[in-house]
């Protein structure tokens, strides 16, 4: 299946991070390399991206599509590691990074990966095949407690206790190995409504969420971005979700550096120091063509902040 993904808001991004033709950016959620070769386009032969993705597939496609430059080093990890990746590379900052937080249209699409409801395929949602946990063993193996516990908070599910119940009655009967079987037993707690779409789609997500630990080191994550930064560097993010969302906006509150001093002090003790500033008082959001023409992008937040 052909890498397909049509980059979120790619323009805004780009404009974001303030391109210095001899930069050196980084690109931490690389994908099919689309915000990767504007940014490569923009720098010279003495800049450099580096671009880092967890999913094999992804590096593939992105070494293939981005061959022609020389100014380019591709790299299999997680964007989780970015201050360890940045030290073996020698590089003690950078003038910008970019983190597209959003699972791409071909690892949603690709039948074999087992993220999307829509088609039968082994139970796995994993973005890099190489960790042990899957969505089986989420499924499986995980408790009920523990299971109606990430349904409800990854994935916003009012149904998510009934949901766990039915995984845990069925599963006492057999494992449960498929993408059909999950959606057949969420079907019969949340029924198809209209404008609500797919029955299975909140919980597909939070399982995918959790397979992928994609909140719990994400507030961390910016803080190290922030601080691999030169001078006047910029980090985006986009995020499609809410608590996504919330752990970046924490994180750049808090990266202000904002006095938690009780009112009526006359100086402040409590040592808040600045990191930078919030570019984006309110994140930015797609255009309305964009989200006609991408309907992915209808979730997408996008926030940027500058390096002190």
């Amino acid at each position: 299946m052909e890498f397909n993904h049509k980059s979120v808001m790619l323009t805004e991004c780009i404009e974001g991070l303030k391109i210095k033709p001899d930069g050196i950016y980084v690109d931490g959620t690389m994908g099919g390399a689309g915000h990767s070769k504007k940014i490569a386009n923009q720098i010279s032969e003495n800049g450099l991206l580096i671009g880092i993705d967890r999913d094999e597939e992804a590096i593939c496609v992105a070494k293939e599509r981005l061959k022609d430059f020389k100014n380019v080093k591709i790299i299999h990890d997680n964007h989780d590691n970015i201050k360890q990746i940045l030290e073996e590379l020698n590089i003690t900052g950078v003038d910008g990074i970019l983190l597209d937080l959003g699972v791409s249209s071909y690892q949603l699409d690709e039948r074999n990966r087992g993220f999307s409801y829509m088609s039968e395929a082994e139970l796995d949602m994993r973005m890099d095949r190489s960790q042990k946990l899957t969505a089986k063993e989420v499924v499986n193996k995980y408790s009920e407690e523990n299971l109606a516990k990430i349904i409800f908070e990854y994935g916003e599910e009012k149904f998510s206790r009934a949901i766990a119940r039915k995984i845990i009655e069925y599963r006492n009967q057999k494992e449960i190995q498929t993408t059909e079987e999950l959606v057949n037993i969420i079907e019969t707690v949340v029924h198809k409504r209209a404008g609500e779409g797919h029955p299975a789609k909140r919980t597909f997500q939070a399982i995918r969420i959790e397979v992928n630990n994609e909140i719990e080191p994400l507030y961390n994550t910016i803080i190290d971005c922030i601080d691999s930064l030169n001078s006047g560097g910029r980090l985006c993010v986009l995020t499609f979700h809410s608590l996504e969302d919330r752990a970046v906006k924490n994180a750049f509150n808090d990266s202000i550096g904002k006095c938690t001093c009780p009112p009526g002090l006359p100086y402040c003790v409590c040592g808040a120091v600045s990191k930078g500033k919030i570019i984006t008082k309110k994140p930015l959001l797609p255009s309305d063509d964009e989200m006609k023409e991408n309907s992915r992008s209808k979730s997408a937040k996008l926030r940027i902040f500058e390096k002190k």
